[in-house]
C-alpha cells in the first residue's frame, strides 16, 4: 500500500487523486493521507507576511521524512527552490494551463476605461505587481483561502474582480463564464504543474514515479525554477516565468518587477534544445545585469 500525502483542500485532494490513479493504473494499491499545512490554518494573513517559502509544503515534507507517508503531492509552484534535505522530485504530471485568469463580477469596462476606478483581489505579489504595472490606477486587495472560499469572497465583496490560476479552477470545474485569460501576465514558475516527491532513500517509490514522469513538463518547469533560483527570488517574489517547448525549440519568457509594479524588466528568448546549456541562468543573468538585483534586494527576498 502506497500512502500519498496531501493537503486537505479540494484542489489538493483532486491533485493527489490524479497521482493515485497513475499508481493504480500501474497495478499498485494506494491511499490518500490528509495532512494539514500551516498555510491552510491561517487564511487571513497575506502569504508574503507569513514567510511564504514552504508554507504549503513543509508539513507534508516532515511527514514524508518521518515515513508517515510514502509520497507527497504538491503544486510545483508552491515548492521552495531548495527542496528539503533527504527528499527528491520523482515525477511531474503533464502540465495543465499555466495561465492566470481574471474572474470579474459585472463587466470589463474598468479594463478599457482608464478613468474608472476598480478593486482587484489577489494574495500574490507577482500578480499584484504585474496588475499595477498595467493598471496603476486600480486598487488591489488581499484574498486568501481555497478556491471555493475565494470565489465566495469575490461574490460578496465590493470588488470588480479577482485573479486565479486557471488550472486550479479548471481542475475542479469551477471556472465561471465571467472570466478571461490574462495572456499578458507571466505566471509563477511551474504554475499549472503537479509534482510528486519521495525520500531519496526510497528507490522503489522513485522508480515507480519516474515511470509516469512527463519529461516535457519536467524540463520546462526546471528551466522556470532555475531562472527563479538564479534571481534569488522566493516563490512569493514578483517574478514571472514561462518556458514552452515546440518541437526542438525552447522559448522562455521571464520578468521581475518592483513591488509597486512601476518598474519591470523582461526577457524573451528562443533556443534549440541541443544548445540549451545554462539557458535559464543566462536569461536570469541578463536581467541581473540590467538591474534586477535592485528589485530583489529592495523587496527583501534574498
Amino acid at each position: 500500500m502506497i500512502k500519498i500525502g496531501t493537503r486537505e483542500s479540494d484542489l489538493a485532494v483532486f491533485q493527489a487523486r490524479k497521482v493515485k490513479q497513475k499508481l493504480e493504473a500501474l497495478g499498485f494499491e494506494a491511499k490518500l493521507v490528509i495532512v494539514k499545512s500551516e498555510g491552510d490554518k491561517d487564511l487571513i494573513t497575506p502569504l508574503y507576511e507569513m514567510g511564504v517559502q514552504g508554507i504549503f509544503t513543509k508539513t507534508l515534507d516532515t511527514a514524508l521524512l518521518n515515513q508517515h507517508i510514502d509520497l507527497a503531492v504538491h503544486s510545483l509552484k508552491d515548492v521552495p527552490i531548495q527542496i528539503a534535505h533527504g527528499l527528491c522530485q520523482a515525477a511531474v504530471l503533464p502540465r495543465d494551463s499555466p495561465k492566470d485568469i481574471l474572474v470579474y463580477k459585472d463587466n470589463l469596462d474598468f479594463l478599457h476605461n482608464t478613468t474608472l476606478s476598480a478593486t482587484i483581489a489577489t494574495s500574490s505579489l507577482r500578480r499584484r505587481a504585474q496588475w499595477w504595472h498595467r493598471y496603476p490606477q486600480h486598487q488591489v486587495e488581499n484574498l486568501r483561502g481555497n478556491v471555493n472560499t475565494r470565489l465566495k469572497k469575490l461574490e460578496i465583496a465590493d470588488w470588480q474582480g479577482a485573479i486565479f490560476a486557471a488550472a486550479g479552477l479548471e481542475r475542479l470545474d469551477l471556472r465561471p463564464e465571467n472570466s478571461i485569460d490574462l495572456d499578458w501576465m507571466l505566471p509563477a514558475p511551474a504554475q499549472g504543474a503537479i509534482a510528486v516527491f519521495c525520500r531519496q532513500t526510497d528507490t522503489d517509490s522513485i522508480k515507480i514515479c519516474n515511470s509516469f514522469n512527463d519529461t516535457s513538463t519536467a524540463l520546462c518547469t526546471q528551466i522556470e525554477r532555475q531562472f527563479l533560483k538564479t534571481l534569488m527570488g522566493g516563490c512569493s517574489a514578483p517574478i514571472g516565468a514561462l518556458a514552452t517547448l515546440e518541437g526542438s525549440n525552447m522559448t522562455f519568457k521571464g520578468c521581475v518587477l518592483s513591488l509597486d509594479g512601476r518598474e519591470k524588466l523582461a526577457i524573451e528568448r528562443t533556443i534549440l534544445l541541443e544548445d540549451m546549456g545554462n539557458f535559464a541562468q543566462d536569461c536570469a543573468s541578463e536581467l541581473l545585469k540590467k538591474g534586477a538585483d535592485k528589485f530583489i534586494k529592495n523587496n527583501n527576498f534574498k
